[in-house]
């Protein structure tokens, strides 16, 4: 695929700068089918239980944003914004060992650094400090906590950091838990999985009423997820792999769910990359076990690609040239995504992480 075949124009007052009040107040385009039988619909998300039906079963990701950018000074003067990816664990040991000393991360820098530059907080100099450690590659630094260590980084942020909206959003949050889902759990993303922040308890309520169970898994959102593509061919596009935290029991009703023929809907994109995950590498797993799986995922999707464990996509508006709308076009078609695309943008839907969603169903899954 050509990545210019990701290009479409929208109009800037369509990227939605706040979120739906109520949340799930959004709109919701519900698209099926393939083609001339393609067709599409204008409702509303709260409409989603008479949207779905009893038996299928809707996988949502619980990751929660953490607090990810920062702002530090060098010695020099000069100001840099850190945006702290995920932590850097040694060989041999487990993020479960929670960190020890000194912690390693990784990050993404706005601002020119150098290898063993000390980087200070600009709102407490003397309690967080990095050292620029080693370049990675694609903007991203290895940093170190600079002795003496107070606290651990990811509680420094907690206290310190900012949370990392998307730099298409100009507005300020006046309440940050705005920009994470309320069944957010496990810490660790730096980016919210924005589908699911149109969901409310209220409409879960609603949902399990009307016999549709709602499963949890974890995929962090990193650099895999919002890092556009910007090589000619999208299937030469090097995705980072982001971490996942999988429920071995939770895992093991989806797979049962699967095999009884009910309809897997996944809610955002990254459901959808982790669930083809666990379909290629852990299809056999005790469906009753109480274990974890974890691991790490760079599955990229594109056209072409054979759907093994999703029948339904929940999924927001994406940006031009980024390999969510690819997998967005593997899922739907490409013609059929540009289409849905099209009567969005005609008839005003909010675009991007606070906008308006879109419900796709595969071609078995209607």
């Amino acid at each position: 695929m050509r990545t210019d075949e990701l290009d479409y124009d929208l109009p800037a007052e369509l990227i939605a700068q706040a979120p739906a009040e109520p949340r799930d107040a959004s709109r919701l385009l519900v698209t099926v089918g393939r083609g001339e039988r393609q067709t599409m619909s204008d409702r509303r998300f709260a409409e989603l239980p008479s949207l779905l039906r009893a038996g299928d079963v809707l996988v949502r990701n619980d990751t929660r944003v953490i607090p990810a950018r920062a702002r530090f000074r060098k010695e020099t003067g000069g100001r840099v914004e850190l945006l702290f990816l995920e932590r850097i664990v040694p060989a041999g040991e487990s993020a479960d060992d929670g960190p020890g000393g000194t912690e390693r991360w990784e990050a993404l820098a706005r601002g020119r650094l150098r290898i063993g530059e000390l980087l200070r907080s600009e709102l407490a100099p003397g309690a967080f400090a990095v050292e620029v450690d080693e370049r990675l590659g694609d903007g991203r630094w290895a940093v170190r906590q600079a002795a003496p260590v107070a606290e651990p980084l990811a509680r420094l942020l907690d206290r310190y950091g900012e949370t990392p909206l998307p730099p298409y959003i100009k507005a300020a949050l006046a309440d940050s838990e705005r920009y994470q889902t309320t069944y957010a759990r496990l810490p660790g993303s730096a980016a919210a999985p924005t589908a699911g922040l149109h969901f409310t308890p209220a409409l879960d309520e609603a949902l399990c009423a009307a016999g549709i169970s709602i499963e949890h898994l974890t995929l962090h959102v990193g650099l895999a997820t919002f890092r556009p593509v910007t090589v000619e061919v999208v299937e030469q596009h090097p995705l980072h792999e982001e971490p996942f935290v999988v429920d071995g029991a939770a895992w093991g009703r989806i797979a049962a769910a699967r095999a009884a023929s009910r309809r897997i809907v996944a809610v955002g994109t990254t459901m959808v990359r982790l669930l083809e995950e666990l379909a290629r590498t852990q299809l056999a797993a005790v469906q009753t076990s109480d274990s974890r799986i974890t691991g790490r995922t760079g599955l990229l999707i594109t056209p072409g690609h054979e759907f093994l464990a999703v029948d339904g996509l929940i999924t927001n508006f994406h940006l031009p040239r980024t390999s969510l709308l690819a997998l967005v076009m593997a899922f739907c078609g490409v013609e059929e995504t540009r289409c849905v695309y099209a009567h969005a943008i005609a008839e005003r839907y909010r675009f991007y992480s606070f906008g308006d969603a879109m419900l796709a169903w595969g071609r078995e899954g209607a």
